[in-house]
């Protein structure tokens, strides 16, 4: 949250308005004045007697005044002393102790007076005494014998210093004795005990005095207190007490509350006004008593009362009279309550209500001095002139005294003077001094000229004109050099001169003049009043969560008045950040590194400038894991439950959502910690269920979100008795590892699952479906047994029962099992081959009798390979391809064949095992498909008319070639394509020569295979016939020719008059219209785009009236580089579309994508050469 100091702002203003009261009332020093008491030594004024006493007496005036002392009443002659000296244009006087003189001596009442022409001022009554810190009387403590609970009253009663000093109780060894509800200090410094215990038995119990003023402590002798027990009292010590009655075989009794301070029921006290009333009550009683306080017929003042002592000590704070009343403490414990009223009444010293002020009159005026005053009992007021009761001075006869009042009438300059008001009661009295200095002066502004204040937007601004004359000029406020007179409700005008504007704006800013006048002249002042723009906060510190040992940053963004120099301090929890190089106190943020808890509070950002201040804070919360529990307990134990409690430890700012219980067994797994169970976070006990035979120890973890804590310490160990086992072995399985055997495991019992010593296995099995008995083992500290000269594959009825020295575990429950396997016997029968296509075939084949099998089936497998191609008939290393099919399947697929080829398969039946034996081998061929792409396609031997071309045959022909289709047609310099030709090339053609092509034409190639399927992939290929060479010696001559040359310069000379014009007219403030003239006159053969398709518009080829798509460069080396296409790679090549089915086998066909038909023309073409740009041109 951000908060504004603007309650600062507020007590600036108000501290400055008083500033300006006080500072209108004060006549300038170059004036005549009676003298002002300046600074004074207090009332009561208590020394050191081993310094030098300084009493202080300071005064202004003009003249300046002159200073005398009085003593006791009587003149006190400074220069008849030579131990006292008066400071030089100073009242004050230095008493030399330092140097032999001796404080007692000058202990007395003092007063000062400063005196000049005008009149006199008086000082308070100065009391001089010295501190005194005397020592303890000596006294004989005889040793303190009690019977446990009993009260006792240890006192100290300390020796009478000046100040009275301060009251504590320690041992021998300077450390404080311990104080608590039954054990505690009274005000008067005496140790009370509401009732002793055998520990309160020591014979230290000291007091002690400290007096601040000398900076000394005096120590009491040592007291002795011994506690005696009724049980532990032997009869020797009984026979030499007296006090048999006491001190009897009765035990310790409790007792009801008796107070034992204050004693009896009522009491009264007298408070004065102003101070702090502290009430007490300590009682006696076992159980020791409880105090409550109350106020009879009304309530304890909330905002002032406080406990103290324990709540023996009833506090209050700056009292008044309504704070009179009866207050009552209430002592109560179990046996019954004492109660004791005290009459508390409050009385006043003198206080001001209307303290006399200076009065500055000019001749002839009028004025009052008014002195009243209020105390319990009501103070008396008297009146002095220049320190002489005003009854003896010499009369005035501007004057008269009306009780309270003086009232001035017509003064002159000799009514001049410094009237004193004493209000006195018995509790003290009040001395005041005040002048009436008559003068005749005209006004002056005392405020500087052209003074600047600055402000903040919206909160108040006060512009000081403080002034002087005499009578009291008026004052006036005007906005500007020439502005009217201010006026209004949105100003406020204060006595003192200060002109407040209570909402200040920025338009509120600029110059302000004062103008002061009276009957002796006028003056006036300017000031200058700049209105600023609030500091902001704009983005606020906000409230984090970071776990311990991370990083957390606090941001603190502002915006202020561009005039102002922001400073920007960080606080933390209210005080300084800590000096730790963690803390990186940044432009606009706070950076805290490896966080710790004790970085947990609230951060402050504090932005000052030199007027305003924001704030703006923001908590932050450091987690962590939650420290371990404490304290385990077990209880409630039983053979098979036990109760374990715990202690939750700190949950570091982040609620625990759980507690983990674990368990040792300290019997079998010694240090091996086992999960048991968990509970909630607010549950700390569980009732945990035990096996038998098992030597439990217990830890709990807590957890919260940020992780798990550390483990507790382990609980204590508890050992439960044995018993015979409660469950079987888990897992129990019957698998054969050879042909004639079974093999049998299972799960061991855990220790802990034992249920007692000698665990041990009874293993039993007989075949399935055979009326055999059960064959029965019994083995020890094992997992496994064999069982071998079993038949091959055939089901077992097993189960394994777990048995210890108390007895067996409950029956176990069958499992069927198997012996060992074998291979299988036969191969799979009738295997046919169904060809889908050129890459696809489907295998079928009959299954395998079960028997044959001999294990568990797991599938067939189907071994296939490529005997040889059928278009090239040529052997290669034979790589076989193996399928498997899970389960009784009896057909699969065959993707991925190569087309036009031989290929040869057999399947296999499989088991745990192996493989069976192979079918015979099965042979098949696929059917041709469509060529791959040639090899290569290359263009050479350019001439005028003719291009020789060159080719390779496909890499994969996949059948027999039929013929090659070669395609081709001319690019224009515009990149658009000609006619498209096509010729049929015989397959066993490698090259051709291509006759009557255009000269210097740029043709592009198509050229792919084919097979009775159909064609393969195309490759293309660009070439430009040579051009003619007449025509190019032609064209090269024009550019030399001298009417060319001409032509060229008469363009660039038009060329440059048209700049010039359109230069001049664009000066003279015309526009020249290019684009409407270009719009108007738009070259035909320079069109812009095709928003919609991209293509160019209006130009077409006669012969194919298609919009041209726009082409790309091909790169000079001839390979076709395709650009800007939305083509994939896979339209121009080989792939395969298909899927598998469930069975994992593959469906599909293999084929090709063709490429885009050569009409489409998306096919790019070299940018013209030089030559055909010449043509273009011509």
């Amino acid at each position: 949250m951000m908060k504004k100091k603007s309650i600062s702002a507020s007590k600036a203003s108000l501290v400055l308005f008083l500033c300006h009261m006080i500072s209108a009332l004060d006549v300038p020093l170059d004036l005549s004045q009676p003298p002002t008491i300046t600074q004074q030594s207090p009332k009561d004024y208590i020394v050191d007697p081993r310094e030098n006493i300084v009493i202080q007496c300071e005064a202004k005036g003009k003249p300046p005044p002159s200073f005398s002392w009085t003593r006791n009443g009587t003149h006190f002659d400074i220069d008849k002393d030579p131990q006292v000296i008066m400071k030089p244009n100073s009242g004050t006087l230095v008493i030399n102790i330092m140097n032999g003189g001796k404080a007692e001596a000058y202990e007395g009442v003092y007063q000062c007076t400063a005196r000049n022409e005008r009149g006199a001022a008086i000082s308070n009554n100065i009391v001089i005494r010295p501190s005194r810190s005397p020592l303890w009387t000596k006294e004989r403590l005889e040793p303190n014998q009690v019977r446990e609970g009993d009260s006792l009253v240890l006192h100290c009663r300390p020796p009478v210093g000046l100040p009275p000093p301060i009251i504590f109780w320690m041992d021998n060894a300077f450390q404080k004795l311990p104080q608590n509800e039954r054990v505690s200090q009274g005000l008067n410094g005496d140790l009370y005990f509401s009732n002793v215990q055998p520990e309160d038995t020591r014979e230290d119990y000291i007091c002690y005095a400290r007096f601040n003023h000398t900076q000394t402590i005096q120590q009491k002798q040592p007291i002795s207190v011994k506690v005696f027990s009724m049980d532990s009292l032997n009869d020797t010590i009984a026979a030499n007490l007296s006090d048999t009655d006491i001190y009897g075989e009765k035990p310790v009794t409790e007792r009801q509350p008796v107070l034992l301070t204050p004693t009896g029921s009522t009491s009264t006290k007298v408070e004065l006004r102003g101070n702090v009333l502290l009430l007490e009550c300590i009682a006696a009683g076992l159980p020791t008593p409880v105090i409550r306080w109350i106020k009879e017929g009304g309530e304890l003042p909330a905002n002032r009362t406080s406990f103290e002592n324990f709540k023996k000590t009833l506090k209050i704070i700056d009292i008044s009279e309504a704070d009179s009343g009866n207050y009552k403490c209430i002592a109560r414990n179990t046996l019954g309550s004492a109660h004791h009223v005290i009459s508390v009444t409050v009385k006043a010293a003198p206080y001001w209500i209307t303290a006399p002020r200076n009065l500055v009159l000019s001749p002839g005026e009028d004025g009052t001095l008014i002195c009243r005053a209020n105390g319990n009992p009501k103070p008396s007021i008297s009146w002095l002139a220049n320190g002489v009761p005003i009854a003896i001075a010499p009369e005035d006869p501007s004057r008269k005294v009306d009780g309270d009042t003086i009232i001035f009438s017509h003064v002159q300059e000799r009514s001049s003077a410094v009237y004193q008001c004493n209000a006195s009661n018995e509790y003290g009295y009040l001395l005041a001094n005040a002048f009436i200095n008559v003068l005749a002066e005209p006004p002056r502004i005392l405020t500087p000229a052209n003074k600047l204040y600055q402000v903040i937007a919206d909160s108040p601004a006060l512009l000081d004109c403080a002034y002087f004359g005499s009578p009291k000029p008026e004052i006036e406020w005007f906005k500007g050099v020439k502005g009217s007179i201010l006026r209004g409700n949105e100003y406020v005008f204060h006595d003192n001169g200060t002109l407040e504007i209570p909402v200040a704006q920025k338009d509120s800013s600029g110059t302000y003049t004062c103008v002061a006048r009276n009957e002796l002249g006028k003056i006036q002042n300017e000031v200058q009043l700049e209105v600023k723009d609030p500091t902001m906060i704009i983005k606020q510190p906000e409230y984090k969560v970071i776990q311990r040992y991370g990083q957390v940053s606090f941001e603190c963004i502002i915006k202020h008045d561009s005039t102002l120099l922001p400073v920007i301090i960080w606080l933390k929890d209210s005080d300084e950040l800590p000096d730790d190089e963690r803390f990186l106190v940044g432009k606009d943020n706070l950076i805290i590194m490896n966080v710790t808890d004790k970085d947990d509070g609230t951060y402050t950002c504090i932005v000052n400038t030199t007027l305003d201040s924001v704030s703006a804070s923001a908590v932050l919360t450091v987690v962590a894991r939650p420290n371990p529990p404490f304290d385990l307990e077990l209880t409630g134990q039983l053979e098979r439950s036990v109760e374990l409690s715990w202690i939750p430890g700190d949950e570091n700012n982040s609620p625990i959502t759980n507690f983990v219980i674990e368990f040792e067994d300290g019997l079998h797994e010694p240090g091996v910690w086992h999960y048991q169970t968990e509970v909630p976070g607010t549950q700390t006990t569980v009732q945990l269920k035990l096996s038998p035979y098992v030597n439990y120890s217990f830890r709990v973890i807590a957890v919260n979100e940020i992780g798990r804590s550390q483990p507790s310490e382990p609980s204590e160990q508890y050992l439960t008795k044995s018993a015979s086992p409660d469950e079987n072995p888990a897992n129990v399985q019957g698998i054969g590892s050879e042909p004639d055997n079974l093999v049998i495991t299972w799960e061991s019992l855990k220790g802990f699952q034992s249920n007692g010593p000698g665990l041990q296995y009874k293993v039993s099995w007989r075949q399935k479906d055979v009326d055999d008995e059960w064959t029965s083992v019994i083995v020890a500290n094992v997992s496994k047994y064999i069982v071998s000269g079993t038949p091959t594959f055939v089901p077992y009825q097993i189960k394994v029962q777990a048995l210890n020295d108390l007895g067996y575990a409950p029956e176990p429950s069958e499992v069927i099992g198997h012996s060992g396997e074998d291979l299988p016997m036969v191969a799979p029968g009738n295997v046919q081959v169904h060809v889908i296509n050129s890459t696809l075939a489907k295998v079928h084949w009959d299954p395998v009798p079960l028997k044959t099998v001999r294990g568990h089936l797991q599938g067939y497998k189907v071994y296939y390979w490529k005997v040889q191609s059928l278009s090239r008939r040529s052997r290669r290393h034979v790589e076989k391809k193996i399928l498997t099919f899970r389960g009784n399947k009896t057909f699969g697929m065959l993707p991925g064949l190569e087309p036009y080829s031989s290929y040869k398969l057999n399947v296999r039946v499989v088991n745990g095992k192996g493989e069976g034996p192979a079918s015979p081998d099965k042979v098949f061929k696929t059917p041709e498909g469509v060529p791959s792409s040639p090899s290569f396609l290359k263009i050479t031997n350019p001439t005028l008319d003719s291009l020789t071309l060159e080719w390779g045959s496909p890499t994969h022909p996949n059948g027999v070639l039929t013929s090659y289709i070669l395609k081709f047609q001319p690019i224009n310099n515009t990149h658009e394509l000609g006619p498209l030709v096509e010729i049929r090339i015989p397959a066993n053609e490698s090259s051709l020569i291509l006759k009557n092509l255009n000269y210097s034409t740029r043709y592009k190639f198509y050229f792919n295979a084919q097979t009775s399927v159909g064609s393969g992939n195309q490759i293309t290929e660009e070439a430009v016939t040579i051009m003619d060479e007449a025509m190019a010696s032609r064209q090269v001559d024009i550019a030399t020719q001298g009417w060319f040359i001409g032509l060229m310069c008469a363009v660039a000379l038009l060329i440059l008059i048209l700049l010039i014009v359109c230069f001049i007219r664009r000066n003279k403030g015309g526009k020249y219209p290019v684009k409407e003239k270009e719009d108007a006159h738009a070259d035909p053969e320079i069109q812009p785009m095709k928003e919609d398709d991209g293509t160019f518009g209006e130009y077409s080829d006669a012969e194919d009236h298609k919009p041209l798509k726009k082409g790309s460069r091909t790169p000079s080396d001839r390979t076709v580089k395709k650009e800007d296409s939305d083509d994939s790679l896979v339209d121009y090549g080989e792939g395969v579309n298909g899927q598998f089915n469930e069975d994992g086998s593959f469906i599909g066909q293999y084929s090709g994508k063709k490429e885009k038909e050569p009409a489409e023309g998306n096919e790019s073409s070299e940018a013209p050469s030089p030559v055909n740009a010449m043509n273009s041109f011509v």
